[in-house]
């Protein structure tokens, strides 16, 4: 019988604790969350994979949440990630899972599976396509993305308390500006020629979000359609708790983890998986080598879709899509009615 409502649980992972909630029984489905979201992310699906007949639980990412938060930077490399995944298995008892991931819980997901393959059977990746490890070092390509006059938003999150400085003042209006800049009905319009991925040089992030109306709340003049102010209250209270250090360093690790992947260069995922991203998600389009490269790189994809009039937050924007998507794969991979 599935849990009436989702359970908290703190379970004990080699690098301290993890923070999940959990619903319903079944095969073990594992949601890990991105940037800078929460296991509240998934709140749509909990119970909707929950009355199919899955045990969904979704995790708080180190360093976000209730989580632990090491202070070192490399404790949120992706080898780290990928250990604190499969010791949630192990901690509920579980042998296998399906990991199922969003934005930087994609790449989570992909590593946990490509280094992890006895333990998770399967996996989905929600809006960040699979490309295996290769190419140059990434802070030098991410270097390169950027011009005279703006920076790669990946590189300005590299020195440890420079967006901290830009968000912390006011986290919950950083994080409404952030939500409505990559969500398909508030995002810019890209004939304007501004994008919230590249930062004016000395200037913030937030210079790029959509206008604000001078609310004194601080809030943009609408917020995305998925996205209520009770919804913006709970993101905002953990972040306010937890600071945004934790969240930002898993920014910080990409040349750590291009350097720990190197015997798994161009490596496939042959796993069962799954593939959901939005046309108006700048990780669809500017990846979309990497989509069509899933014969090669993926050769175990049951499914992929990309969702017209969509953006980045694919499980909250387009929730009863994505359930349907989701658990279609999932029967299918677990061969059940």
């Amino acid at each position: 019988m599935s849990h009436p409502t989702p359970q908290h649980r703190l379970v004990d992972v080699p690098g301290g604790r993890i923070h999940l909630v959990e619903q319903g029984e079944g095969p073990l489905v594992l949601l890990v969350h991105g940037f800078p979201e929460s296991w509240y992310s998934w709140r749509h699906q909990l119970p909707v994979l929950a009355e199919a007949g899955y045990r969904a639980v979704a995790i708080d990412v180190r360093g976000y949440g209730r989580s632990s938060k090491p202070r070192d930077v490399d404790a949120y490399r992706m080898l780290e990630l990928v250990a604190d995944n499969a010791a949630v298995v192990r901690a509920l008892g579980a042998e296998t899972a399906t990991v199922v991931g969003h934005d930087w819980g994609a790449g989570i997901a992909a590593n946990s599976a490509l280094l992890e393959p006895d333990v998770f059977t399967a996996v989905g990746l929600l809006s960040v396509p699979y490309a295996p490890r290769g190419g140059p070092r990434p802070t030098d390509a991410f270097a390169m993305i950027g011009g005279p006059d703006e920076e790669f938003y990946v590189s300005y999150f590299q020195e440890p308390g420079r967006a901290e400085a830009e968000i912390e003042p006011d986290v919950r209006g950083w994080l409404a500006g952030f939500y409505a800049a990559l969500s398909a009905d508030t995002m810019p319009s890209p004939s304007d020629g501004s994008s919230v991925h590249f930062v004016p040089r000395g200037g913030r992030m937030s210079d790029r979000f959509p206008p604000r109306s001078g609310l004194p709340s601080g809030l943009p003049s609408w917020l995305p359609s998925w996205l209520t102010e009770a919804d913006l209250d709970f993101y905002a209270g953990e972040f306010e708790r937890t600071g945004l250090t934790g969240a930002l360093n898993r920014y910080r690790n990409v040349d750590r983890d291009w350097e720990d992947l190197a015997t798994r260069d161009g490596a496939p995922i042959v796993q069962p998986s799954l593939f959901i991203g939005g046309d108006q998600d700048a990780s669809t389009t500017w990846l979309s080598d990497a989509i069509k490269a899933y014969p090669q790189t993926l050769p175990g994809l049951v499914s992929s879709h990309i969702l017209e009039g969509c953006g980045h937050w694919v499980q909250q924007e387009r929730a009863y899509e994505v359930n349907r998507l989701l658990v279609e794969w999932l029967r299918a991979v677990h061969g059940t009615a």
